[in-house]
């Protein structure tokens, strides 16, 4: 048992070793031109013009979010239907409680007008 621990160990070692001297070799090989056009923000060859900061509608990103807890919700229900003839009826109640608190957050999400697009 504490071989096998000691492989692990060693693999371990030799991967954080080989990311270091990799990193290391980047350094020391880099190339050194300072240049004052490294330090401006690239912007399509535009000179920079007001402020960074980016108002974003954060309904794109709870529509994105809704997208991937629904597209989850299909890792989970798709493994269970491959094998559901053989389960019995237990866990069919118990996916269909999964199915309906996750119908209830698409109502509450629809409801609330996260689904519209504008």
């Amino acid at each position: 048992m504490m071989n096998a621990y000691a492989a692990v160990f060693a693999f371990v070692l030799v991967a954080v070793a080989f990311a270091a001297a990799l990193l290391l070799a980047a350094k020391l090989l880099r190339a050194r031109v300072p240049d004052p056009r490294k330090e401006t923000t690239y912007e399509c060859g535009i000179p920079a013009s007001g402020t960074t900061e980016v108002k974003l509608n954060l309904r794109f990103q709870t529509f994105a979010l809704l997208f991937v807890l629904f597209d989850v919700e299909v890792l989970y229900v798709y493994p269970w239907a491959v094998d559901a003839r053989g389960m019995g009826p237990l866990p069919l109640y118990e996916m269909g409680a999964f199915l309906a608190i996750l119908a209830l957050g698409l109502a509450f999400a629809w409801r609330k007008g996260a689904l519209t697009w504008e």
